[in-house]
């Protein structure tokens, strides 16, 4: 790399505001710093627009674009603790738990051979997990995304697993009518 990484407009690093475009810096009457040390006190200036002081004092850069790194994200609105802060880890996280428990023994009792009703303990624990999401302030790592997507998600994927489920041949347990029409007009026509 030919150019210094200050000088790249996505690098939000702090410059000096009177460097020469070639590269050597001069102070405010237009001399050189005599040493290193003269040149690292100098009072650093942001080029480009800036917007209000960070936490640390420091203005940052005025941009639409999205950073090239993530520096911090933003708690999930309802992700807080499901149990008091001093309650062991796995209780403060037991919404979550509760729906990875119900999912596992899904999976279970569909490898013993009882595909029908696993998949459905699956579905259940989708949906059970919607309205956990729905009811509790903090269900901690079961909020994954606002609380409108976290619910319309599971919500969505438990309710298509159980319907799938209660539609699996053979002997179906639920029949919907014009779904045997429409798949023999685009398989037939």
């Amino acid at each position: 790399m030919s150019a210094d990484r200050s000088d790249h407009p996505d690098s939000g690093e702090r410059t000096d505001a009177t460097a020469t475009p070639t590269g050597a810096d001069v102070d405010a009457g237009g001399r050189a710093p005599a040493s290193a040390e003269e040149r690292a006190f100098t009072e650093p200036v942001v080029r480009d627009p800036v917007s209000a002081p960070d936490a640390d004092g420091v203005p940052r850069r005025t941009t639409r674009r999205f950073p090239r790194f993530t520096r911090d994200t933003a708690r999930p609105e309802g992700g807080g603790r499901a149990a008091p802060g001093d309650a062991p880890a796995p209780a403060r996280q037991w919404p979550m738990l509760a729906v990875l428990g119900l999912v596992a023994l899904g999976l279970l009792v569909t490898a013993l051979d009882q595909f029908r009703v696993g998949t459905i303990l699956i579905g259940a624990a989708l949906l059970g997990g919607a309205v956990l999401r729905w009811l509790l302030p903090g269900v901690g790592m079961l909020a994954v995304r606002s609380r409108f997507t976290d619910i319309a998600t599971y919500g969505l994927l438990g309710a298509a697993i159980v319907l799938l489920a209660l539609m699996a041949q053979p002997k179906p347990l639920l029949q919907i009518p014009f779904l045997k029409d429409t798949l023999h007009f685009t398989v037939d026509g």
